[in-house]
């Protein structure tokens, strides 16, 4: 799950070893945690259940500042947990070996401790469950929850990421048998329908379609991708590219319906979805549909903070901080300044999500100062249960702008390499090793300058590679 959202160019910013507790410790922390929050006042309370908000209490925790001091609420009845799970393993059928909770809460994604709601008990930091925020005073430094609980904040983190972008109730959006997906719950009724369905259709060619499709190919059911642009993955795949992967997923048994426009969804006679009509008036038979056209950025209720109208969002700088004083925002809310390419972006991606919240949180609570220097970041793993006769694994790094030069036959590797002005921009690599994936995010921040007509001769992405190794290493001569 990822997307990347630029524009704006930059013309102003706002001016505004953690050791193991004994447990005499613990149980004292348990003692001044309650005593604390006796009363509505929070010193640091986060608002959001994702992957930044897991990401942000490590942080606070590392800094010793969040036994007794921090508070969390969330919509979700679990602890953060790693969001990309639920497309690319949780869906697995039960024989593939599917992911489940406890094992992908933050932060094994990036490998560090397993935050399960015992370590944010252990930490001594206070979890409201399924009571999301429905209304801020900035006055007065207050948070009113849904069940009426009122927090008093000190400083305030909003992580509450996006939701996913729905189709219209009049047009079958909410009929059963029709699914959106951004959390356990959603994952959840979606496999209830996968293990009765016999027709699937996915709509959207993103990352969500094309993970979630893929999925669907491991339950061995009758699936069709429908999406109105030319290629899949249109926002980052060249058509070359993307022709090597739509081949991928026929050779899986998908169909593919590109350029095609969606009338309504229809019901069959009990109510539930029974097929998927096309602008031309066809009709594609489904008893499950999944919608994976994207999302939009969860600002309720904080519009009053202060938000981005060219890209979404909630506006910071580059310390994570809106223009209201004591507030701060992470993750995919976040309108930040992309640095590298002078821009403003939001960014959704769980790379950023961890990032941002830890850049965050260290600016809130330490003397750091720098400007948050993110390099765009996107991946996407498919195909990987067991039995599946080829996995994929890709990594993109850097700006996708200006010329590309693709080199491989993508069985068993390919590249692609953007060049802008003769400098190298963006590099996708597909199956390649650990050594050079390495390697991309090294090439996208130097961007060194390159001889196209001689990557453009590479016989192989490992010449190809070792061309633009040659390039980064000039620069550093020079």
């Amino acid at each position: 799950m990822a997307a990347i959202s630029n524009s704006l160019s930059l013309k102003h910013s706002f001016s505004l070893s953690r050791a193991p507790p004994s447990s005499s410790s613990i149980k004292f922390k348990f003692r001044r945690c309650y005593a604390a929050f006796a009363n509505e006042n929070r010193e640091y309370v986060i608002v959001g259940g994702g992957n930044a908000a897991g990401y942000a209490a490590r942080t606070f925790v590392e800094h010793g500042m969040a036994d007794g001091r921090l508070c969390i609420v969330t919509k979700e009845p679990y602890a953060p947990y790693e969001r990309p799970a639920l497309t690319k393993a949780y869906l697995f059928p039960p024989d593939k070996k599917p992911a489940r909770l406890p094992g992908f809460h933050t932060c094994v994604g990036s490998g560090g401790e397993r935050q399960t709601p015992g370590w944010y008990k252990e930490n001594g930091i206070e979890m409201l469950y399924e009571d999301p925020v429905k209304d801020i005073d900035i006055e007065k430094h207050t948070l009113t929850t849904s069940s009426g609980k009122l927090l008093k904040y000190g400083s305030l983190v909003i992580a509450t990421g996006c939701t996913a972008s729905r189709f219209p109730e009049k047009i079958g959006g909410n009929l059963p048998g029709v699914h959106y997906i951004r959390d356990v719950g959603d994952a959840d009724a979606l496999i209830l329908s996968l293990e009765k369905a016999k027709k699937v259709v996915v709509v959207g060619g993103g990352y969500i379609g094309m993970e979630v499709a893929a999925a669907a190919v491991g339950w061995k059911l009758d699936t069709t991708i429908i999406f109105p642009e030319d290629h899949l993955l249109q926002r980052l795949f060249t058509p070359s590219l993307a022709r090597r992967y739509e081949e991928l997923y026929q050779k899986n048994g998908v169909k593919i319906l590109k350029g095609a426009s969606i009338k309504n969804l229809e019901a069959g006679s009990n109510g539930h979805v029974a097929a998927v009509k096309l602008g031309d008036g066809s009709l594609v038979e489904a008893d499950t549909v999944i919608i994976g056209i994207g999302a939009k950025p969860a600002v309720t209720p904080f519009e009053r903070v202060g938000l981005n109208t060219e890209v979404g969002g909630i506006q910071v700088d580059g310390q994570f901080r809106t223009s209201t004083p004591g507030i701060f925002a992470v993750g995919d809310v976040a309108a930040f300044p992309l640095k590298i390419y002078n821009r403003i972006s939001r960014v959704e991606h769980v790379d950023h999500a961890r990032r941002s919240a830890q850049h965050c949180v260290k600016a809130l609570l330490s003397a750091q100062t720098h400007t948050y220097d993110y390099l765009p970041y996107f991946y996407s793993r498919i195909f990987e249960y067991e039995g599946s006769p080829r996995k994929v694994w890709w990594q993109f790094f850097g700006d996708n702008v200006g010329e590309t030069v693709e080199i491989g036959n993508f069985d068993p590797k390919i590249s692609t390499f953007w060049i802008e002005s003769g400098k190298l921009k963006g590099v996708l690599l597909e199956s390649g090793s650990p050594e050079e994936f390495q390697l991309l995010p090294k090439l996208a921040r130097s961007q060194p300058l390159i001889d196209k007509a001689k990557l453009q001769n590479a016989t192989s992405v490992e010449e190809a590679l070792e061309i633009a190794r040659e390039s980064l290493q000039g620069e550093a001569a020079v």
